[in-house]
């Protein structure tokens, strides 16, 4: 196949999916990945699609969202580093939700060993990660099943989650910036985002550096409702992600970068404090107590509410200049 028909054909299948990795790119010009992300970078340049950690998407603002088959083989490592250091947050007898997503699946995953745990969900696939941990009790919104990521969403499942009330919540998205928080491309799982939002007393967001930076149609959490962002190291050359990462800490949200070899990573021991100017984020409702020293660990974070610690500034600046 000659370069003009594998880019044409390459162009066609994000255009079609949203999202496609290197990999099944790859399989299906069949050449090899090196040929195919030289073929992107070309495509890229002319403006045609963006490039992204082992993967091609659409190009410009408002991506579109692909499908979970495309998701699935999209950063699977960083998704991987996220769940583990995410699932050190809760503890046994805790309450929490979780929302749909590739990230928060893997979440679910090493929830399982957490004895004593009930987790609501309207994701199918959380739900079926946690089948057979006897010790976690799961419970399932209503509503109707969207096939693209196997969650429940509508009006149904919005009003199975009025009244609850847990510690947590875990999400994840399409898309996010510090001008307006998480996103997501579908309505309808907005909308079920958002009452997921409103059970907890904190929101844990869960996206690897691909999504930092990207802006979706549909806001999810806008910023100042952000506990805490779980992300992984991005790449020397993502400026994007770097600049997103200052811009979120710079608005209190607290951050801890999985697989980080710095201090505060995942590897690492927490940052100095520095002066720790905490503040009250403005939460709806109930949601404004702040959850008790026994709700659950603290994440090792590389940014405390309100400052971000001297070591971590230093290290975020310098990412940025690379």
């Amino acid at each position: 196949m000659f370069a003009a028909e594998r880019r044409q054909l390459i162009l066609e299948m994000v255009r079609a999916n949203g999202a496609v990795s290197l990999r099944e790119l790859a399989r299906v010009v069949q050449t090899s990945e090196v040929t195919v992300r030289r073929d992107v970078r070309a495509l890229e340049a002319e403006g045609l699609l963006d490039r992204r950690h082992g993967g091609a998407v659409l190009p410009g603002g408002f991506t579109r969202e692909s499908g979970f088959p495309q998701k699935s083989h999209l950063a699977t490592a960083e998704k991987t580093a996220i769940a583990d250091l995410a699932a050190g947050l809760v503890e046994e007898r805790e309450a929490i939700v979780v929302g749909a997503g590739t990230t928060t699946q893997e979440l679910a995953r090493r929830l399982a060993r957490i004895p004593g745990l009930t987790v609501v969900t309207n994701s199918l696939l959380v739900a079926q990660a946690l089948a057979h941990a006897n010790r976690v009790e799961v419970v399932m919104t209503g509503g109707t099943l969207r096939g693209s990521n196997y969650a429940l969403v509508g009006s149904g499942a919005e009003q199975s989650l009025q009244g609850l009330r847990v510690s947590r919540a875990f999400l994840s998205g399409s898309g996010l910036t510090a001008e307006r928080g998480l996103s997501t491309s579908n309505m309808l799982s907005a909308s079920v985002d958002r009452a997921l939002v409103q059970a907890a007393a904190e929101v844990v967001v869960l996206a690897d550096h691909t999504k930092l930076g990207a802006d979706t149609m549909f806001q999810t959490v806008p910023t100042d409702l952000i506990t805490r962002l779980v992300t992984d190291e991005p790449p020397a050359h993502d400026d994007r992600a770097a600049t997103e990462l200052q811009a979120l800490a710079d608005q209190g949200v607290q951050i801890a970068v999985a697989g980080s070899s710095a201090p505060g990573g995942a590897g690492g021991d927490p940052l100095p404090a520095g002066r720790q100017q905490r503040r009250d984020v403005p939460l709806p409702g109930p949601r404004r107590g702040q959850v008790g020293p026994g709700a659950g660990p603290q994440l090792r974070s590389a940014t405390v509410m309100g400052e971000q610690a001297p070591a971590e500034r230093a290290r975020v600046a310098d990412l940025r200049r690379r």
